[in-house]
């Protein structure tokens, strides 16, 4: 064994544990300012052009805005409410808060003005961190409901307001100078695993949300854990561009950056984020379903242009593609002619797409948060994209089980990450133990004990495990039809399998109380274009189209329906003028839909479908 070998697994020793051995998130950024100090952690492009912060400056703001939070009389348990979209400042006041033993807790920027009231009541938060102006103008419409709120502090560039209440961030940070390091250390230094460190709010689906609790040991074990099954290492780029108020978001752009040490980049503005992709160029990316569906369409779009010799190459590389990432996620090895042909296809087809989306250097693609149609899934291994599916809430801090590279089966969420114990109750529901579970709700005992019983995390989802211990989810149990034939049917699959229809936006199974099922759909917006532009419609109005219902009858009638028992299928469906949407009330702002909405806002054309019959 060469010297540099043994070197290398001398440094990787310990590496390993000292990712291991730090009790909290803020002790691994600690570490890196010291040993790394120089090394670029974080880019944002808010002002218009890149700016850089290095690990040294990145601790160095969670210590000033801690001095700042101090001397606001911020005391440990207490919180630090977040509004705002993805930038430095977010997790800056985020860790700043928790290094002193207060709590983070984030507001989604998409929240009206009570919802705002609420969370900041509810979570008794005396300092607000906003972004904008117009949320500040959101904030000043509930404040007098909020006895608790003292402080609203605005981030960078946000402007000036002549309230006394309101700081500008600089004016802030300057009330810590004369607070001494050591105080900022013997509060680190205080921590314990068991103290909670961040509120993750529910988004809503079915009532008020709730303030799940999670602990510094929940953050450091979670990402620990996960960061290793996947192999995050860093030298890693991430893209944040999610609402940072959500698990998923943190996990993938402040908890494991912070413990495997790898840069960020901040997508400020949601809209741009194809542009973004090209510029951070990351070697990991986190999308929910509704993200890659709209990579999809692109893509789709795209490669239906080419003609002649440029489509019969692209054609014949999606099926070596296919076969070869089959195998790949089957944990074999490919057999040297198709690790051949792959090599080829790559380099005349997928490595043009990949340079185009962004995804160049991408090693690890990974959908969660929502079940995402398994043809999306087979599309992309067709273009040299391998997604691996995970599962998880906010209340196990994210994840519960992952497909990897190389155990890879679609339609499922994998396997349990390694250290958290999975198991399926009699009635079909997905127990949960292990460090990443939370401590409960806050100021909520009764929903806690509902949902912790005996140290096990009741989700509330349903699933069944095949042989190999791969998860599939079943629905959820408070989503379950009952008809009027006293039929119990979970709505998701079918709604996964009318995803996977090509002009399909988001589907909602109804039939509570029915002889039958219909469906609402909507439109995808690019696939529906093509469409239109095919046959010659108005895209306004081509929801009424009988070209429209004629393709998605047929295709109800061939690809979802066979799939499913007789007493599931669709009997009948009302194509909807417009997506859902966060605005619009029916989604959350994890895009999760809210069926009590949809079902109240479209009582309407639900009535008039189960007029109209069965017509499937």
């Amino acid at each position: 064994m060469s010297e540099f070998v043994k070197l290398m697994r001398i440094w990787w020793s310990a590496y390993r544990e000292a990712v291991l051995s730090a009790p909290t998130i803020i002790h691994h950024l600690e570490r890196h300012a010291s040993e790394r100090g120089g090394r670029a952690a974080l880019h944002d492009k808010v002002t218009g052009t890149w700016r850089t912060m290095n690990w040294r400056d990145y601790n160095g703001a969670t210590r000033d805005i801690a001095k700042a939070m101090i001397a606001a009389r911020l005391e440990p348990g207490q919180v630090v409410t977040i509004l705002g979209a993805n930038r430095p400042e977010w997790v800056i006041a985020a860790l700043g808060a928790m290094r002193i033993g207060g709590i983070s807790a984030g507001v989604y920027t998409t929240c009206s003005a009570e919802e705002i009231g609420y969370i900041v009541e509810h979570s008794e938060s005396p300092i607000l961190i906003i972004e904008t102006l117009e949320q500040l103008g959101r904030v000043l419409e509930v404040w007098d409901t909020i006895p608790t709120l003292k402080q609203v502090v605005l981030m960078r560039g946000a402007g000036e307001h002549d309230d006394a209440r309101v700081s500008s961030w600089e004016d802030f940070i300057a009330t810590g100078a004369e607070i001494d390091d050591a105080e900022v250390d013997a509060r680190l230094d205080a921590l314990t695993g068991s103290q909670t460190a961040d509120f993750i709010y529910t988004s809503g689906t079915t009532g008020p949300p709730k303030a799940v609790m999670l602990s510094h040991e929940n953050l450091e074990w979670t990402g620990s854990e996960l960061g290793k099954t996947v192999g995050m290492n860093p030298s890693d780029v991430a893209l944040s561009y999610l609402p940072l108020s959500h698990i998923a978001e943190q996990t993938a752009s402040i908890i494991m950056p912070l413990i495997f040490g790898y840069e960020v980049y901040f997508c400020h503005d949601g809209l741009q984020l194809a542009d973004y992709l090209k510029e951070a160029r990351p070697t990991s990316f986190f999308g929910v379903p509704r993200v890659w569906e709209r990579f999809e369409a692109g893509v789709k779009s795209q490669l239906g242009q080419a003609t002649g010799a440029k489509a019969k190459i692209a054609a014949a590389a999606q099926s070596v593609s296919m076969k070869y990432i089959a195998e790949k996620n089957a944990g074999r090895v490919p057999s040297k002619a198709l690790e051949t042909q792959y090599k080829v296809a790559d380099k005349l087809v997928f490595s043009k797409i990949h340079e185009a989306l962004g995804f160049d250097r991408c090693r690890l693609y990974v959908s969660g948060a929502a079940p995402i149609p398994a043809s999306s899934l087979e599309f992309f291994s067709s273009i040299g994209m391998t997604i691996t599916e995970l599962y998880g809430q906010s209340e196990d801090t994210g994840p519960t089980t992952t497909n990897l590279p190389g155990a890879n089966r679609f339609g499922t969420v994998g396997r349990a990450v390694p250290g958290v114990e999975v198991k399926i109750a009699d009635d079909g529901e997905i127990l949960v133990r292990g460090k990443n579970v939370f401590a409960g709700y806050y100021k909520n005992p009764e929903a806690t004990a509902e949902t912790l019983i005996d140290g096990w995390l009741h989700s509330g989802d349903l699933g069944k495990f095949d042989s190999d211990g791969y998860l599939s989810i079943i629905g959820r149990k408070k989503d379950i039809i009952i008809t009027s034939g006293g039929k119990n049917i979970a709505p998701q699959n079918i709604e996964e399998a009318l995803a996977g229809i090509d002009i399909v936006g988001t589907p909602v199974v109804v039939g509570e109380k029915q002889r039958f099922l219909v469906a609402l759909l909507t439109l995808e917006p690019e696939a529906a274009g093509r469409f239109a532009e095919e046959h010659g419609l108005d895209v306004a109005t081509m929801h009424e189209s009988d070209a429209v219902r004629k393709h998605l009858e047929e295709a109800i009638t061939s690809q979802v329906n066979p799939l499913m028992a007789r007493v599931e299928h669709i009997r009948n469906f009302v194509v909807l003028p417009n997506e859902f949407s966060t605005d619009g009330g029916e989604l959350t702002p994890t895009f999760k839909v809210k069926r009590n909405v949809v079902n109240e806002k479209y009582a309407d054309q639900i009535d008039a479908v189960y007029q109209d019959g069965q017509v499937l």
